[in-house]
């Protein structure tokens, strides 16, 4: 069981800085007017640390002139299965700090502080046949997939792309050469609004009727994900054939903090955790007011995150035995608690002995 509660007060010994990971800029290339894509080279000897699946983002610690400045996750468009750099891409939005410090900013040689790639956007395997679905920058990640299915797997793929027009269109030039090179395992249908005005469900539905029995995945603005929702579900869709990729703007740059957390036998204010993680089981005191990331950071347990708010779902585990509470949430869905998926960074225990799992 988990319950959602106000945030309480963290009663930890401060905080350290300790990502310790950094990427260089090697160069610039402008996909359109307002999308920047940027090749990173991780820093010597850390390349190890930058292994990714396919759909998942990287975290950029963004300068703000005061302060400890903000965190913003960009998706990977690069494909690991490939032999490409990283590569992310970062669309500009109208008062948007991240992405307008990016495209003002960084150029070839600049020096970023990110954490390793994370996210659960991720295809279960690459030989499954797939519906996909863009809206603007919502392409970044699935091109990551596409590029990944096609160079490795044995999947089919139709991608719905919707866009302003035709020269908002990132990666247009690429996917047509994909398509090209592969013209019976990928299908794109372009949607542009200044022709065909906004997508609507009727036409959504007409489009990709016949291939609802796909592995599906939606990325883009919420208007257009709405749309797309609303039509899966007119079309009789299974809920667990859709994942969606939300993405919300983060408050602080929390996700370059850990806070620190006595562990000592001495705790009496402790619950015991069990946490299950690549194959390895930990027990530990868990302080009732530390969050289980915090804890499993502290007891050197290389357990995922991202953005420490609740508004990821990096550090997303589940609850084998116990219950817990979570301060902020606002990526999982009702499905997704009533299963026992808890946020790592948000979760505090709330009974004697808690079992947890990151390996489900």
């Amino acid at each position: 069981m988990t319950t959602e509660v106000q945030p309480v007060v963290d009663v930890l010994q401060g905080a350290r800085n300790d990502t310790g990971l950094t990427v260089q800029v090697t160069e610039v290339i402008r996909q359109t007017a307002d999308a920047h894509t940027l090749v990173l080279q991780p820093s010597a000897g850390l390349e190890h640390e930058f292994s990714y699946k396919p759909g998942q983002f990287l975290t950029i610690h963004i300068p703000t002139g005061s302060g400890d400045g903000l965190a913003r996750c960009y998706s990977l468009c690069s494909s690991p299965v490939v032999d490409e750099p990283l590569r992310i891409t970062v669309k500009r939005t109208q008062g948007g700090v991240g992405s307008n410090w990016v495209c003002d900013n960084v150029t070839e040689g600049t020096t970023l502080q990110v954490l390793k790639p994370a996210g659960l956007f991720v295809p279960s395997s690459l030989d499954e046949d797939f519906l996909l679905f863009a809206g603007g920058s919502g392409i970044t990640p699935i091109l990551s997939i596409v590029k990944s299915v096609l160079a490795a797997g044995s999947g089919r793929v139709l991608l719905f792309y919707a866009n302003r027009d035709e020269d908002s269109v990132i990666f247009r030039d690429e996917l047509s050469q994909l398509a090209a090179q592969h013209p019976d395992r990928l299908s794109v249908i372009h949607w542009l609004e200044s022709l065909q005005g906004l997508p609507s469900q009727t036409a959504i539905e007409n489009l990709i009727g016949s291939y609802t029995d796909r592995e599906i995945f939606l990325c883009g603005p919420e208007a257009f994900m709405d749309c797309i929702q609303i039509a899966l579900t007119n079309l009789n869709v299974s809920p667990e054939q859709l994942t969606i990729e939300k993405f919300t703007s983060l408050e602080t740059a929390a996700a370059f903090n850990t806070p620190v957390v006595d562990l000592g036998e001495d705790q009496g204010d402790s619950s015991v955790l069990k946490a299950e993680l690549d194959g390895e089981t930990h027990e530990l005191p868990w302080p009732k007011n530390a969050a289980l990331l915090d804890v499993l950071l502290n007891a050197g347990v290389d357990a995922p995150f991202s953005c420490r708010e609740g508004a990821c779902s990096a550090c997303a585990c589940m609850v084998l035995e116990g219950e817990v509470e979570m301060e902020r949430n606002v990526i999982l869905e009702k499905e997704d608690l009533d299963d026992g998926i808890i946020l790592g960074c948000q979760a505090r225990p709330l009974t004697p002995n808690v079992h947890i799992t990151y390996d489900a």
